[in-house]
């Protein structure tokens, strides 16, 4: 594709569509200038008129992504209400969240700390994870959890299943339709304490 056909359609947005595509395909340190350059369709010095370089690239991709799952923890179902419901909403969001941004957040969980911004990437993974956590401990605390399983294994369990989404879910594909209610249903379904146990109004 001619570079003057394409420099005027280029934004960042849509170079970093082309520049996530290709990490995810070739590894960001298996990707050079020269790659995101020919899959774009542009000059290398096209690119850096948008960017510095391959690393804000990288970071502007999973700062994307984590910006929509933080997103999550400030919506009214995640802020307000018991804290079982809180989660669920959470939970739910997160996989909703994983299919809308699929190539942003395969990136994300891509990411080794190889470099300062994977450094900064896996911190802010881990800050979400903990809030995570802190909720289902509160959920447990109230009763509406089972006490059984322990809060951290939990968590684990159910990113666990989240993110395992990335390797088999194809965007269009017949299995998109109710995945997220999927995760709710089996992840709640095991987690929530015995009727006999919970609280009134659990």
């Amino acid at each position: 594709m001619a570079e003057n056909s394409t420099r005027t359609a280029y934004t960042v947005d849509s170079l970093l569509a082309v520049t996530v595509e290709v990490f995810n395909e070739r590894g960001y340190d298996g990707t050079s200038m020269e790659d995101l350059s020919r899959a774009a369709g542009i000059s290398k010095s096209s690119i850096y008129h948008h960017v510095r370089g391959k690393e804000e690239l990288l970071r502007l991709a999973v700062g994307r992504a984590l910006d929509s799952l933080f997103g999550i923890l400030d919506e009214p179902g995640a802020a307000t209400g018991r804290s079982v419901d809180r989660l669920e909403h959470v939970v739910r969001r997160t996989a909703e969240v994983l299919l809308a941004e699929l190539p942003y957040v395969t990136l994300l969980l891509r990411v080794r700390g190889n470099t300062e911004t994977e450094l900064w990437a896996l911190e802010r993974r881990r800050d979400f994870d903990h809030r995570v956590a802190e909720l289902l401990r509160e959920s447990v605390a109230e009763g509406s959890l089972r006490a059984d399983v322990e809060p951290r294994l939990a968590t684990r369990l159910l990113f666990g299943m989240i993110n395992s989404i990335v390797e088999w879910y194809r965007p269009g594909s017949r299995t998109s339709d109710g995945v997220a209610d999927a995760v709710v249903h089996l992840a709640f379904d095991g987690l929530r304490a015995p009727r006999g146990d919970r609280p009134a109004g659990c």
